[in-house]
């Protein structure tokens, strides 16, 4: 059984798709694009928006009650890989001393022009 998780703290999605989805003690967010929902605007430059991604992120894992601590997947898109530096800075001040495993991209382009896009996978024990 899966349970779909939306909350308004969050931008709401921009396709036909999930913020995320939980099924057991699973859960599993679409990628989080750096936009700020408050105002619908993307901060500028890769650090600012890695910061935006993940509070997106933990907006919509405190909504199923999970946190960052859960996470155990990560894949980060990059619209271009000389950001990577920068974005690794911001990304290992979002964690405590045990990192989850990630994947990172450089894709061609992202939704409305993003630096960055993260999603994740949480697990609850």
């Amino acid at each position: 059984m899966k349970k779909v998780i939306s909350t308004t703290s969050a931008p709401a999605a921009i396709g036909p798709y999930s913020q995320a989805v939980e099924t057991g003690n699973m859960i599993f967010l679409s990628g989080q694009l750096p936009i700020d929902p408050k105002t619908g605007i993307m901060p500028e430059g890769i650090k600012a928006q890695t910061r935006q991604a993940f509070a997106n992120i933990k907006t919509i894992l405190a909504e199923a009650g999970y946190s960052v601590e859960h996470i155990v997947k990560t894949t980060v898109l990059l619209a271009d890989m000389s950001l990577f530096g920068e974005m690794n800075e911001i990304y290992a001040e979002q964690f405590g001393s045990v990192f989850p495993s990630r994947s990172a991209f450089a894709v061609k382009e992202l939704p409305k022009q993003a630096l960055v896009e993260i999603e994740v996978i949480a697990v609850k024990a």
